[in-house]
């Protein structure tokens, strides 16, 4: 058929779905013609992961984690919270040891808590299913650690969910004072 004869606006729509082929085909081609080599580890090797824990251990001991956390719709104001670390330790296998304070809302408890922390690549993410926080309650949430920051989302007790979001602080090492010098 002759683009000649076809109106000018199915010509122009015959073109954007062709365009869209076009793309769609390239970006799926070279999507599925990436080697294995260039994909990420789904875990990292013995050394590196006792590095990564290694590291881990440093970035949340004696740490505060300071956010804000929402509570049900994804529309409502965020609500501050914290948690002030001490001695973050691993433990055997997924286990890590944590010694937390916990301030949220009229709470404020510390408590150790024994957590399971899975790694997502170089990416640790703390996994609790149903666990009970004495003085707090019980509660499930999966929250990723990536750098000096932390997201994730949570549910608890009677239907309570959303998500929660903050950087890792960590206090200013001090300097011995120095003499004043006249």
């Amino acid at each position: 058929m002759d683009s000649n004869l076809i109106p000018s606006h199915k010509l122009e729509r015959q073109m954007k779905v062709r365009f869209a082929i076009t793309v769609f085909v390239i970006v799926a081609t070279s999507l599925s013609g990436k080697s294995q080599q260039n994909a990420p580890a789904t875990q990292p090797s013995g050394q590196r992961q006792e590095q990564l824990e290694r590291q881990l251990e440093q970035t949340l001991s004696n740490a505060t984690l300071v956010g804000h956390y929402s509570v049900g719709e994804q529309d409502a104001p965020l609500k501050e919270d914290r948690y002030t670390l001490g001695t973050v330790k691993k433990m055997a296998g997924e286990m890590w040891l944590i010694q937390a304070r916990i301030q949220f809302g009229q709470r404020d408890v510390t408590v150790p808590l024994m957590l399971p922390i899975r790694w997502a690549g170089d990416t640790p993410v703390i996994c609790v299913t149903d666990m009970g926080v004495p003085g707090i309650g019980k509660y499930t949430a999966r929250v990723m650690i990536y750098g000096d920051h932390y997201a994730g989302t949570w549910s608890g007790s009677a239907n309570h969910q959303g998500m929660l979001v903050g950087r890792i602080e960590h206090a200013p090492t001090t300097q011995p004072a120095q003499a004043e010098k006249h």
